[in-house]
């Protein structure tokens, strides 16, 4: 029997998203760009295969993945973008001169004539995230519920990609709660299982 989330744990959630997102939303712009890249030079290193590799396009003051996903599609990777296909998300193949569709919440995404793809590596965006790697999302569950599937029977790799300021002592988590595989930020790459 699933037991439901506890509502002390929402909370704690909710309280600690907020913060970790208001330290996001203070870095300069320029500062952003300039750790995005670090970020895609890090994350650049790590064993990740050619693919397909499931990025995101940035909103708001988040990470922008897209240095990395163009280094990786250099490398010859075949990139995909998640569509929001409640309640979960589906990924669908992408290039960038490909058009986009806007979404609600100010998400671009690919049209949903798009090819559907099951990524082999996944760049996770996240709102907060500890060195467990346990991971605070936008509050919707679509990327819980995505790594859930995607991972059902077939290897996964989950990229967490952040700025250090992101960084929370401990993510409240439950027991079917899959830790990120590795987290990337602009001053380093962290391995939570010891990979």
């Amino acid at each position: 029997m699933t037991m439901p989330p506890s509502p002390l744990r929402d909370i704690d959630k909710a309280a600690l998203r907020a913060a970790a997102l208001a330290r996001r939303d203070a870095l300069p712009a320029e500062t952003r760009e300039r750790y995005s890249h670090a970020v895609a030079e890090r994350a650049a290193r790590l064993p990740l295969g050619p693919g397909p590799v499931s990025g995101f396009w940035p909103i708001r003051s988040e990470l922008d993945p897209r240095p990395l996903m163009r280094l990786l599609a250099a490398r010859g990777a075949t990139l995909a973008l998640p569509r929001v296909e409640r309640p979960s998300l589906s990924f669908r193949k992408f290039a960038f001169d490909d058009p986009l569709v806007s979404a609600g919440f100010g998400l671009s995404e690919p049209p949903p004539h798009a090819p559907v793809v099951r990524p082999a590596v996944m760049l996770v965006p996240l709102a907060a995230f500890d060195r467990r790697g346990h991971r605070i999302g936008y509050g919707a569950g679509l990327y819980d519920r995505a790594i859930a599937a995607a991972a059902d029977g077939a290897p996964l790799l989950t990229v967490g990609v952040a700025f250090s300021t992101q960084e929370v002592p401990s993510v409240p988590d439950e027991a079917h709660d899959r830790a990120l595989d590795w987290i990337v930020t602009e001053c380093e790459t962290i391995a939570p299982g010891g990979a």
